[in-house]
């Protein structure tokens, strides 16, 4: 089947199978390969995009779904080289370890951030529940994004005892 697909901004014509998913679609045919596969099941986050104004699990979207639609992915985050204010808080924050669950946690939180620009840690742990990661216990994801909301004090530092 042949579509045609807005990715960050870029539009993107190509033939693909019914049967991929987005994930395969944007790693293979569109060699995006800043998406990550994990589970292959929805379950871990590894593979969040931006799908039509709402965060999903690309393993989870068929490519038959995709023509005429837009998506937002992690490579669509920097400008000219330089990071996004929230890609530069993880930075800061040292959010990231091993770096696997990151471009699907920042495109998660991107979303959160649209929906709610000054969301509480409570909001935050909620948005971020089904994207796994094993290096950083969160806390330091969590610190991220009320930094970059311009929420970061002692009192949410305070909340984060508990995380």
């Amino acid at each position: 089947m042949h579509v045609k697909v807005t990715i960050n901004g870029e539009l993107y014509e190509r033939d693909t199978r019914e049967y991929h998913t987005l994930l395969e679609f944007l790693r293979g045919d569109a060699g995006l390969t800043g998406t990550k596969e994990g589970c292959a099941a929805g379950e871990c986050g590894a593979c969040t995009v931006i799908f039509n104004g709402a965060a999903v699990n690309a393993c989870m979207v068929l490519a038959a779904e995709i023509d005429g639609s837009r998506i937002e992915t992690i490579e669509g985050e920097a400008t000219d080289g330089v990071l996004s204010d929230l890609q530069a808080a993880f930075v800061k924050h040292q959010s990231i370890q091993c770096g696997f669950c990151t471009p699907g946690m920042v495109m998660s939180i991107r979303d959160l951030i649209r929906v709610n620009p000054t969301p509480s840690v409570a909001e935050i742990k909620e948005r971020i529940e089904g994207n796994f990661c094993r290096c950083t216990g969160y806390v330091q994801i969590i610190e991220a994004v009320l930094d970059v909301t311009g929420q970061l004090n002692d009192e949410t530092r305070g909340e984060l005892r508990h995380v």
